[in-house]
């Protein structure tokens, strides 16, 4: 009988993400099929579609593994002959030697993604833009590629890639939690990043391809996606530099499927496990790292040794922790001359701030201590998770995740000081948190 303290791996594996500030929200493990444990961080839930970022690029690969499997191509076609219409005059030769292999794979003759995110069609670029090496030689992370391939699929199929993979996959394992693709400006779903599903969702597809596909994708195509198909030894964290397969990342023990600010499946074939994330790591660096460092070291060596029965967590998104005695009731308004991040005036009402840039002048409201729920200045649309806490007398940290179909955030530190006031910002990516990066120092008036 396997000893019963895999439960304990479990607590420590949450308290060493809460020691190290990550942003979790959900997370599923299981070891041969069964489930060990889940955890959902209010205010996030059980079956509500979550922003899946790169992992979409794993389930485009599905579905082109699924073409190949048919006949609709080969992975040693080259993927101009499947886009005349979009070839300009003259093609790049380089990029007419580029085989749906190599698009599987990460090795275009591009060093970055082609399209921008204001192009009507984000498709095209890819057949436009100026190649920059040789195809197949090496590994270049590239969003337009799984962009191509997600309009394969449409050609082929008549289908956008959502529609394809509903039918033939997400239904038929009873993966019906609500889920979309946001797309394109041309209606193409973002093949490399637009993916939304659940949680437990995201479980029963990892735990699917595991299982060799079970009929519903060939079991070939799951045994090699999960195979190194090329070196990526100079990424820059640890965990991505054990190889790529196709459209997943090889990892210390298997591979994963990997999306941007920590949604991850991650797949370890010689002890059955799986573990699945969804969180916003994207205000730290290394935060997916800490994900999967805090897995490999406080859960994976105890799995087949340890056991437990299911495990279910109700926890809360981390807050920032708060010091009251150096809290400050009301400064300001404070005003700034003209600076980098465009900010106008700043005023301190307890657990609010009114900022004032080029949006007007909006309530940016935390908790102190906790995390309360509101909305970004100026995108009432865009709802945010935000808390506050002193640090030492007249320094107070306010960090506001954006939660909703793209989580990003803002974390800045105001610094009173007598009369004056200088706001640091830095952020996570986003038309919303444009205006929160950089320094600037503003004054009271009179």
């Amino acid at each position: 009988m396997l000893d019963q303290r895999l439960k304990t791996r479990v607590e420590n594996f949450v308290s060493r993400l809460r020691r190290e500030d990550v942003c979790m929200h959900g997370f599923i493990l299981s070891v041969g099929g069964v489930v060990k444990a889940t955890a959902y961080y209010a205010p996030f839930e059980e079956g509500k579609p979550h922003r899946m970022y790169s992992v979409s690029k794993t389930m485009t690969g599905l579905a082109i593994g699924m073409l190949i499997e048919e006949g609709k191509l080969s992975l040693d076609d080259r993927i101009v002959t499947f886009f005349p219409d979009y070839l300009p005059e003259q093609p790049d030769e380089r990029l007419c030697r580029l085989t749906i292999r190599d698009m599987l794979r990460m090795a275009t003759c591009f060093r970055s993604t082609a399209y921008r995110e204001t192009d009507e069609d984000w498709t095209k670029p890819f057949f436009t833009a100026p190649s920059t090496h040789e195809p197949g030689t090496v590994f270049h992370y590239d969003t337009g590629c799984s962009q191509v391939l997600a309009a394969l699929v449409k050609r082929l199929s008549g289908q956008e890639v959502i529609d394809f993979l509903n039918a033939r996959v997400f239904d038929k394992i009873g993966a019906d939690d609500e889920k979309f693709w946001l797309r394109d400006p041309a209606g193409t779903c973002q093949g490399g990043t637009g993916l939304c599903m659940s949680l437990r969702d995201l479980h029963k597809v990892s735990r699917l391809v595991m299982e060799g596909g079970h009929g519903i994708i060939p079991q070939w195509f799951c045994e090699e996606m999960g195979r190194k198909h090329i070196d990526n030894r100079l990424c820059a964290n640890e965990e991505e530099r054990y190889g790529y397969g196709w459209q997943v990342w090889m990892t210390r023990a298997g591979w994963a499927m990997y999306g941007l600010g920590g949604q991850l499946a991650v797949v370890c074939p010689a002890k059955d496990t799986l573990l699945c994330t969804i969180a916003d790591t994207r205000l730290d660096n290394v935060g997916v790292q800490r994900i999967y460092n805090a897995f490999f070291e406080e859960i994976y060596p105890y799995i087949g040794i340890e056991d437990c029965d299911e495990v279910r967590l109700n926890l809360r998104v981390q807050a920032l922790p708060n010091l009251p005695e150096h809290a400050i009731a009301a400064a300001g308004p404070y005003h700034f001359p003209p600076n980098y991040m465009g900010v106008k005036s700043v005023e301190l009402r307890g657990n609010e701030l009114l900022w004032e840039n080029d949006l007007g002048r909006n309530p940016l409201r935390f908790g102190l201590g906790e995390n309360v729920i509101d909305t970004f200045p100026g995108w009432p649309q865009r709802p945010t998770l935000c808390s506050g806490g002193w640090v030492e007398p007249g320094l107070l940290r306010v960090r506001c995740f954006i939660i909703g179909n793209a989580p990003c955030g803002v974390d800045m530190l105001l610094y009173f000081k007598e009369d004056t006031l200088t706001v640091q910002c830095r952020k996570s990516f986003d038309p919303a948190t444009n205006a929160y990066e950089g320094v600037a120092t503003g004054r009271k008036q009179g």
